[in-house]
């Protein structure tokens, strides 16, 4: 599907947005939800979000409809079933029973609680919007006759083939179970139109891992909070300050290449690095951390508003993005937004978003802390270079990535699918 032109605004329309999961400020799906939602509220729309545990910061003015899974993957005590006489039905048996079996159930899970619920108040709505669930509840969905649309972030297999990678031994047969529900997205995905996507580079991938026409694609890139996330010259940057935005424990992220570099940079200069994530106690990174004599060089936050994160990304003196891929980075955007200087891999969507020309962001092998550990030690010994970088960078992300433009282009995406034969 090409991408639909400016047009006049459409009507307003009721928006049943889906999340299965929809974490406030770490992963992007709870980000997007937010700011989408938001957004399109603003231009008049009424917007019901349908999300699972954890659930969303809305903003005043959007409806939040709980579709509580049984919350088997809490930060607080994750992997622990209710007991017997608290499952409600045969959904919760299925979600309970795929979790014992090493396998990952929530998306099949949320789309059939989803159906349900939708089935049963389809006269509410003039078009349901699917983010990244892929179950097979959505296929219901459209066999009931809602207009659906759908976000695909990027394919999931991408995830998958990264982390088998990382894995040694017995952990790739768990792993490989985990991420059985990525065959079911794919088969979903290749009976949907429209899918909004967040870049060329993510389309690309798509059409390649899942099968899906590329007809059946358009581009719509994300956005950023700039009321959050915006240069703040009254405040001065910290010297020396490194902050990364990131899960900490994903090989897909890349963290552990940025821990190696900021390990290198520690024997030649003072140094700190912050990233906003929460590693598992004893896990990679945090044993990484311990290995590499980092302890007193590193500091993670997590559980921080979007104004206290915004702060803490304006405050640093580099901001890096060290992922093997990503389907669009919102933390590149966030950084850029910030006239924060930014090094970030060579990999998916990135240098899409962040420019190829080194003016908004300089460009590093993935996976390689050398070159990464180089490039951040050039940008430190510059504040010249910072200050032009991040200027260049607060006017790209002025042109090109805002969360009003990101509603109104859904919106056309919406009109044009209520009016078409589904």
């Amino acid at each position: 599907m090409p991408n639909t032109p400016p047009s006049s605004a459409p009507p307003p329309m009721r928006v049943a947005l889906l999340s299965y999961r929809s974490k406030p400020h770490c992963g992007g799906q709870g980000v997007y939800i937010r700011h989408l939602s938001r957004e399109l509220a603003a231009l008049g729309h009424r917007v019901t979000v349908f999300s699972g545990q954890p659930y969303p910061d809305l903003d005043p003015g959007v409806i939040l409809e709980k579709v509580p899974s049984l919350d088997l993957y809490n930060d607080a005590d994750p992997f622990k079933a209710p007991p017997l006489r608290e499952w409600r039905d045969w959904i919760d048996a299925l979600e309970v029973g795929t979790m014992w079996t090493a396998g990952f159930p929530e998306p099949l899970t949320f789309s059939l609680r989803a159906l349900r619920e939708l089935r049963r108040r389809a006269g509410e709505f003039d078009v349901v919007h699917d983010n990244q669930t892929l179950g097979y509840g959505q296929l219901g969905l459209k066999n009931a006759g809602l207009p659906l649309v759908t976000t695909i972030h990027h394919p999931i297999t991408v995830d998958r083939r990264i982390e088998l990678a990382d894995a040694q031994g017995w952990q790739r047969l768990s792993k490989r179970r985990w991420y059985g529900f990525v065959t079911m997205q794919g088969r979903v995905a290749r009976r949907l139109a429209p899918i909004l996507v967040p870049s060329q580079s993510s389309a690309d991938d798509i059409v390649r891992e899942f099968g899906v026409r590329r007809d059946r694609t358009a581009v719509v890139p994300l956005g950023v909070d700039t009321r959050h996330f915006h240069p703040r010259p009254g405040e001065p940057r910290v010297p020396g300050r490194i902050v990364c935005v990131a899960s900490a424990d994903s090989p897909l992220k890349g963290v552990a290449t940025l821990l190696r570099a900021a390990a290198k940079l520690a024997t030649e200069r003072d140094v700190s690095l912050t990233i906003v994530s929460r590693p598992k106690p004893g896990g990679p990174t945090d044993s990484l951390v311990d290995e590499l004599s980092l302890r007193d060089r590193v500091e993670f936050v997590s559980g921080i508003g979007d104004t206290e994160l915004g702060r803490l990304v304006a405050s640093a003196e580099v901001a890096v993005v060290p992922s093997f891929y990503e389907g669009f980075s919102l933390p590149a955007v966030e950084a850029m937004a910030c006239g924060t200087p930014l090094v970030a891999s060579r990999a998916g969507a990135i240098p899409e978003v962040v420019g190829t020309d080194g003016d908004a962001g300089r460009l590093v092998a993935p996976g390689d802390p050398e070159e990464l550990a180089a490039e951040i030690a050039a940008l430190l010994d510059d504040p010249a270079e910072r200050e032009r970088m991040g200027a260049a960078a607060w006017k790209r992300v002025q042109e090109r990535f805002t969360w009003r433009a990101v509603a109104e282009a859904t919106a056309r995406h919406y009109a044009t699918t209520i009016r078409s034969p589904h």
